[in-house]
């Protein structure tokens, strides 16, 4: 394994943390939603620290990354790790990298005493689907997540 390294992101990783965001909606068909920018994600990852960011490197080379943020359960009476975003680049995965940030938000869930670590996942994205069932991850098939956003988000609070 000497050959990944795994480190938190700096303000200077932002235009490389883009880069992957980016080339994860390719991936997930979802291209034409990313309206994130440099100036956003320094934004509200740094100065405002609202997510953390791994960044995984084979031989030196940006491979893979991982954007996450707490949670809090009520049941469980302590916060948890939302995972948003795990991506390896297609020429990096079937060495472990995707293993190794996962392992990483892992430790830091059960170093932290956070209750849970969670995550959505794409229906259709099976080879993703079958590497969260071989860590032991279980689906939340009774649950549906619902979103609010743009003008539906605006107008709730009284907005537009």
């Amino acid at each position: 394994m000497s050959e990944m390294t795994i480190r938190p992101a700096v303000p200077e990783d932002i235009p490389l943390i883009l880069s992957f965001i980016r080339e994860l909606a390719v991936y997930e068909k979802m291209e034409d939603q990313v309206i994130a920018t440099e100036e956003l994600l320094t934004e509200w990852i740094f100065a405002k620290g609202k997510a953390k960011v791994n960044l995984a490197f084979w031989e030196g080379k940006p491979a893979g990354f991982t954007l996450y943020c707490f949670n809090f359960s009520t049941f469980l009476g302590r916060a948890g790790i939302w995972l948003e975003d795990l991506f390896v680049l297609p020429e990096y995965r079937n060495r472990g990298i995707g293993l190794a940030l996962m392992k990483t938000l892992a430790k830091e869930a059960v170093d932290g005493g956070y209750g849970r670590f969670e995550w959505n996942c794409l229906d259709w994205n099976s080879p993703s689907i079958e590497f969260y069932k071989r860590l032991g991850a279980v689906a939340m098939d009774d649950w549906t997540t619902y979103r609010l956003t743009g003008d539906a988000l605006m107008k709730l609070p009284g907005g537009r």
